[in-house]
């Protein structure tokens, strides 16, 4: 098995690599998702990524004809996913507060159901777009290339160091926003600065790794930290260790069994949240 997958590397290494810099990147985002407890968010702002990819497409066949031309490349359909992915997380995040009339969960709900939708129906009469919006919900991270390795590699770069200089700053203004305030940290600006980078960094992941691995790793590596350790701090060293590990057994497995790797990953990532969660009713 193990064999196989290393005789498979020169031909999908960039998938790989793609895949295992994504775990890492977004399970780092997702201890601030989780510890904010809006676990739904990551699938809203997901699916509003996917609707702007699907806008991105329906731009790029009004604006040019040409397949090799900007307007239809992986580089613009990407930031038309990470802008629409930086609305949604935007608008969530301001939403809920006092004096507003609709709760966080109402409108996560709303962004998620309108992008799901709209995405399907701008693609309706487009066989190759409906198709790619398809894609988009399940796994594409075979079609990852070598541009895609280094994007996520800075990626994730700028993300530890941001982590290692301000990660005290960002658990206060998540978890206790009022003790934020009141130690002088303007908290709508971080709220919107940590709503902007989780919008790039699910809006980049979601075009090379499909809805579901984004969205599972988003999430599922945080909750299974979550449940292995009370402190937040140590979730940042857990989580990434949890994604990267499922990971990289689920990519061998997958190649063996000639299976989809997001979704192998992702049963592996809910296998381990179930296994930590048995283990907490049994110690009960």
């Amino acid at each position: 098995m193990i064999q196989e997958f290393l005789d498979s590397w020169p031909l999908f290494h960039n998938a790989y690599l793609s895949g295992w810099l994504i775990s890492v990147l977004l399970s780092l985002a997702g201890v601030l998702v989780v510890a904010r407890d809006q676990i739904f968010l990551g699938a809203a702002v997901s699916q509003a990524s996917a609707l702007g990819v699907a806008i991105g497409m329906l731009t790029g066949s009004w604006l040019a004809s040409d397949e090799e031309s900007w307007w239809r490349s992986h580089v613009f359909y990407g930031v038309m996913g990470g802008i629409f992915s930086i609305l949604a997380a935007l608008l969530s995040t301001q939403s809920g507060k006092s004096g507003r009339r609709e709760s966080h969960e109402a409108v996560t709900g709303w962004i998620f159901l309108f992008s799901l939708s709209t995405s399907v129906l701008l693609m309706s009469h487009s066989p190759h777009g409906l198709e790619e919006v398809r894609s988009l919900l399940t796994s594409t991270i075979i079609g990852a290339r070598g541009a895609d390795v280094w994007i996520f590699a800075l990626l994730n770069v700028i993300t530890l160091t941001g982590l290692f200089f301000y990660h005290r700053h960002a658990l206060l203004v998540v978890v206790d926003p009022d003790m934020a305030q009141a130690v002088g940290l303007r908290v709508s600006r971080w709220n919107a600065g940590l709503s902007i980078w989780l919008g790039v960094l699910v809006g980049f992941s979601i075009h090379v790794s499909g809805v579901v691995y984004a969205f599972a790793c988003l999430v599922l590596p945080a909750l299974v930290a979550k449940n292995l350790s009370r402190e937040v701090r140590t979730m940042f060293f857990l989580s990434p260790v949890i994604a990267l590990g499922v990971s990289i057994v689920a990519f061998i497995l997958a190649n063996h069994y000639d299976f989809p790797p997001g979704q192998t990953a992702t049963v592996g990532l809910c296998l381990s949240l179930l296994g930590v969660w048995t283990l907490r009713f049994l110690r009960v």
